[in-house]
């Protein structure tokens, strides 16, 4: 399978049906298998996965686990009606999702209002967690579904955050970018150097888009 492309017209996609995600509010116990809410980056550690053994030998202890981190910030940004992102930790650019149907979104104007987010797209690394924690303290969404290759529209939980805190997603958790209430918003990102990346495509896989809802307040 090759890699998905993340750059794009979005009139490239076809127009689908939406899938409505829930929306719940971020909190310790709410995220209870999918991460956790972070007061200070700094110093956090995120997850790292030790390599996993080939046999029945086992991995020296201490070793395996080793790789480390990257950091940079994400960016959030919408042009008219459609959500780029660009991550400087692991040199990523994307078309993260669209307010309107692909086919009539522009990128010149905003043609409709922005409480939701139509998303094409989600993946998970296997070989670390990952930290976004906002640098300007405003709401956002970020989309999450538990581990596990089967994957469905119907696993994928919306968790609105204040922007008060962070969230760090554990290995294996399906995410897509970060999302922003409002117009434009930068996070610092932290996650595994290796970056090893797994893909879904919704809209090929599944005949739908995820609606995800973007409000000031769920």
């Amino acid at each position: 399978m090759s890699a998905p492309v993340y750059m794009f017209d979005a009139a490239s996609k076809p127009s689908l049906p939406l899938y409505e995600v829930p929306l719940v509010v971020a909190t310790d116990h709410a995220l209870q298998g999918y991460g956790c809410l972070v007061d200070d980056p700094e110093g956090f550690q995120i997850d790292i996965t030790r390599w996993p053994a080939q046999g029945w030998r086992q991995i020296d202890e201490g070793t395996g686990d080793e790789g480390g981190f990257v950091e940079g910030t994400f960016t959030c940004d919408w042009r008219g009606d459609v959500l780029f992102g660009e991550n400087d930790a692991v040199k990523g650019k994307y078309v993260l999702g669209w307010a309107a149907d692909p086919q009539t979104a522009s990128t010149e104007r905003q043609t409709t209002p922005r409480d939701q987010i139509l998303l094409w797209h989600m993946n998970y690394h296997p070989d670390g967690g990952q930290l976004f924690f906002p640098l300007e303290k405003k709401p956002f969404v970020v989309p999450l579904a538990l581990p596990g290759d089967d994957l469905s529209p119907d696993k994928v939980v919306a968790f609105w955050c204040d922007g008060t805190q962070g969230l760090h997603i554990h290995a294996n958790i399906w995410h897509e970018g970060i999302f922003p209430v409002r117009d434009q918003q930068r996070f610092l990102d932290r996650q595994g150097a290796v970056h090893a990346r797994v893909s879904a495509d919704i809209g090929q896989e599944f005949g739908v888009y995820l609606s995800v809802p973007l409000r000031e307040h769920p």
